[in-house]
């Protein structure tokens, strides 16, 4: 442990070195806390290494709706489709999943989407200052982003998600075949049209993103531990944890470690989370680029293509099937198959590589962003597949619970407490 903290007391430990841990961590520096970050992995190494770099704005709908029923035997039966559920994971996972169907109903639902709504709105904007704050403005692209269709039975439902985002007020255009060929070549003379989202954005090296914030949190006075919390307590003074390596003092901690965040805090606050986890695969293209000008999302095949500095990346798929089962691989190079026919010529996967990772998941598709146990514990996790998009936001919250003030409108708070489940 660095001579830092040794015997002391940190302000603040943020337990997580994810996209979200690292943001909160320079924020809450920033504003002048002596803040200490612990994981078991090198910062960045988790989700927020492999996610699509998509910056999903226009993603306001919670992750299923009611036709998850109907899919459901093609969720245990298919091991390639784009929603699956491990048969064995089942009866872990039927609770969960109860809870989300129940979330579905009227009143929960519009709850559900104002609530992603209001920090996806936001999320740009505290993304900008971010990444100004840290002169890395450059690492993200606001070039808008793409859904395109290959049928024409698709158009109808296409038209209809057009509407209800158009009600959402996101910002949403319909392109006819010629305006999409004219904007990217690249792509399939059977696409026939699609949605064009100009509020969204990427980020060309998601993981470059991460590295840049330690940076700068390290200039501010960050010390990073790679070690694995085991447990914790609360005291008078403030918060212990426990560690292989011994104790880490601090007078808060923001747990912030995505998937695994349910365990601490349950231990530290008493509440057991429904949390479970999406796990997310993609499939780097390191030979493929200059393909698309953004990312691009085919409403049939249900993936998503981002062009970045090391390539292309294909991303997509949902599996349910926890924390603890093998990745199943064979599921990002499904990605590559999804992908033959939706260009004009097939994408090279010479020295492709997959991976998968853990994103963390409510039944309400909502966050929680919370103070509690008298401001000793701050929460920022569960965030499902839009952790990078709205992590910026939520730095900024967490740094406001945290006694900070904001020159910069953010989200009410109540959608995203603790106290809902």
């Amino acid at each position: 442990m660095p001579d830092h903290f040794a015997g002391n007391t940190a302000d603040i430990a943020v337990v997580g070195a994810g996209i979200i841990g690292v943001a909160c961590a320079l924020q809450l520096a920033r504003q002048g806390q002596r803040v200490v970050v612990i994981d078991p992995q090198e910062p960045g190494h988790g989700a927020s290494y492999g996610n699509a770099g998509h910056l999903a704005t226009e993603q306001v709908f919670p992750i299923a709706d009611l036709s998850i029923l109907k899919r459901l035997p093609a969720m245990l039966m298919d091991p390639m489709g784009p929603l699956r559920l491990d048969w064995k994971y089942m009866p872990r996972a039927l609770p969960w999943f109860t809870r989300l169907l129940l979330n579905l109903r009227k009143a929960p639902f519009q709850r559900t989407v104002a609530g992603i709504r209001a920090l996806n709105e936001s999320s740009l904007g505290a993304w900008h200052r971010l990444l100004e704050g840290i002169d890395c403005p450059g690492l993200m692209r606001e070039d808008g982003s793409l859904l395109v269709y290959e049928r024409s039975e698709s158009l109808q439902p296409l038209l209809a998600l057009q509407a209800r985002m158009r009600q959402q007020q996101v910002p949403v255009e319909f392109w006819e075949a010629g305006a999409i060929h004219k904007t990217a070549p690249q792509l399939s003379e059977q696409i026939q049209g699609g949605l064009f989202f100009p509020a969204t954005g990427h980020f060309i090296d998601p993981y470059r993103v991460v590295c840049e914030l330690v940076e700068a949190a390290r200039k501010c006075g960050v010390q990073f531990l790679k070690q694995q919390v085991t447990g914790g307590q609360l005291s008078e003074a403030g918060v212990s944890l426990m560690t292989a390596q011994g104790q880490v003092s601090a007078r808060r901690v923001v747990i912030a470690c995505g998937a695994h965040s349910a365990k601490l805090t349950a231990t530290l606050t008493g509440k057991h989370v429904p949390l479970d986890t999406e796990r997310g695969y993609h499939l780097m293209l390191p030979h493929e680029h200059d393909r698309l000008p953004f990312a691009v999302t085919s409403l049939e095949r249900k993936f998503i293509m981002t062009p970045m500095s090391d390539g292309l990346r294909l991303a997509g798929t949902v599996e349910f099937a926890g924390l603890e089962a093998p990745p199943s691989m064979e599921r990002a190079w499904q990605l590559h198959r999804l992908s033959k026919g939706l260009l004009r010529h097939d994408l090279s996967a010479e020295d492709a590589t997959p991976w998968m990772g853990f994103r963390p998941s409510l039944p309400d598709s909502l966050p929680i962003i919370d103070r509690v146990c008298d401001g000793k514990v701050l929460l920022a996790f569960g965030h499902q597949h839009l952790g990078l998009t709205q992590a910026a936001v939520t730095a900024e919250l967490i740094a406001q619970l945290a006694g900070a003030t904001s020159a910069h409108a953010l989200p009410e708070l109540h959608p995203y407490r603790l106290e809902r489940f």
